[in-house]
């Protein structure tokens, strides 16, 4: 039974005698725990029609390149197959969702769409849906407890979403078992473009200057394996060791939660039932860290930029904009990973190689951008632009949460130094002090040698 809170209508038009049931594949690339898609068989089922599940493919996606391309229509493939064994048609269609959804809905009994948190994911669904003849209902798929369930405002900080998540938690972990499908959906002439056929997707990429991760393949079947594998080797190891990038204990799951290709329910399901001495900690990052950035993006409209940051931290950055700087670079240079500090070259070499950067060196990253930019709005442009054309969890709440948490976003204000003002400061002699960070950096280069 899917929570009702989970599902809202986003028009008032009927359920309709149609040939099938679309199911708008956008945010949810995946066959496993996808309550989008059981719905979607569920109102098929009752209708005795077949389920179609179409993803639009629009190649001028803000921030979109290559490397994000290609990890997409991997994720794709992976997912066609598993709908193939379930009898249900995945098609890839080229444009825009209010370009292709409406056209290919016209013989849908109704529309089933799965739910993205950035503006563009709110306008596309409030167009199709004033577009559309039939009813579209949407679906939260994405997140443990749903956003505005958890909390209807933008919260400050971790410590006051937490209590709010954990009262409803358990009753969101409830499992969904995969429902019987009745009527195939394998033969229908749809025009699209078979899933197979995914290889079109990163060739016709508009920005081919960052190639494909050389470490993380896209897929559901991927992400299964990686967490198997951290909870049988690393779970219990993540409690002590998750801030240490010498020892590489994270799930590296955030590439695949931001692209759906595994459900954070899947996941929290799995920790649970483990039993490991890691799983707080880890239920810790998954869904409160996690839910805190998609509250910020859906809260506020400024989530992206500068003026996102609270007002105690813009004003003591602000006092502080003049403040010499010791170091000062380019968004060139520290894109090329061409600054004095090996540490935080290393992070940005393992972002550039990978696609991902161990998370305690993003935090590091993103504050010295800060103390070696011209100015605080510089350093604020330099992380986005940079962390969202590498990361391939990049252009996602967890990202933009993440820059703006180096600026003081989600935390508190802290002594009052030089050009940081009252921003929590981190250096160099800390990352020795608490690691082996030598070790990192020779990690980083074996990779990039390889």
């Amino acid at each position: 039974m899917i929570a009702a809170e989970r599902v809202r209508l986003l028009n008032t038009r009927p359920i309709r005698k149609g040939r099938y049931v679309l199911y708008w594949m956008q945010s949810s690339h995946r066959a496993r725990a996808n309550y989008a898609l059981e719905l979607a068989i569920e109102q098929a089922n009752s209708l005795k029609i077949p389920v179609l599940v179409c993803f639009c493919v629009d190649f001028a996606y803000p921030g979109a390149n290559m490397r994000h391309y290609q990890f997409l229509a991997e994720g794709l493939v992976a997912a066609g197959k598993a709908l193939d064994e379930r009898h249900i048609q995945l098609i890839l269609m080229r444009g825009t969702p209010p370009e292709v959804i409406p056209d290919i809905a016209t013989d849908a009994a109704t529309v089933v769409i799965d739910t993205g948190y950035l503006p563009l994911h709110r306008q596309w669904r409030n167009q199709v849906a004033q577009d559309l003849t039939c009813s579209l209902i949407q679906v939260e798929d994405n997140v443990v407890v749903p956003v505005e369930t958890a909390s209807g405002k933008e919260e400050w900080s971790a410590g006051t979403i937490r209590p709010k998540i954990h009262r409803h938690i358990m009753r969101f972990l409830e499992p969904v078992e995969p429902a019987r499908v009745d009527s195939s959906s394998l033969a229908i002439d749809s025009g699209g473009i078979p899933y197979e056929e995914a290889g079109f997707i990163p060739r016709n990429a508009g920005d081919r200057s960052v190639p494909g991760s050389r470490v993380y393949t896209g897929g559901e079947d991927h992400a299964v394996r990686q967490l198997d594998s951290f909870i049988s080797h690393n779970l219990a190891r993540f409690q002590e060791l998750r801030n240490d990038p010498a020892v590489p204990v994270l799930s590296n799951m955030s590439p695949y939660l931001h692209y759906g290709q595994i459900s954070s329910v899947y996941i929290a399901q799995r920790i649970l039932e483990s039993g490991s001495v890691g799983a707080e900690a880890f239920l810790e990052e998954l869904i409160v860290r996690r839910e805190l950035a998609i509250n910020f993006v859906t809260y506020n409209q400024f989530y992206d930029s500068y003026e996102g940051l609270p007002v105690w931290a813009r004003d003591s950055l602000s006092l502080h904009s003049g403040d010499s700087r010791e170091y000062s670079y380019t968004e060139e240079e520290f894109e090329g990973a061409l600054t004095h500090d090996n540490y935080w070259n290393a992070a940005q070499r393992e972002l550039i190689i990978t696609g991902k950067m161990h998370g305690y060196m993003r935090m590091y990253w993103g504050k010295k951008i800060l103390e070696w930019s011209e100015t605080p709005q510089d350093a604020y442009r330099i992380a986005r632009t940079i962390n969202d054309k590498y990361e391939l969890d990049g252009r996602d709440p967890n990202g933009y949460a993440g820059v703006a948490w180096c600026f003081g976003k989600h935390d508190r204000a802290w002594s009052e130094r030089p050009v940081f003002g009252k921003i929590r400061y981190m250096n160099a002699n800390g990352l020795r002090r608490k690691f082996d960070i030598d070790r990192y950096v020779e990690r980083i280069e074996a990779l990039a040698g390889g």
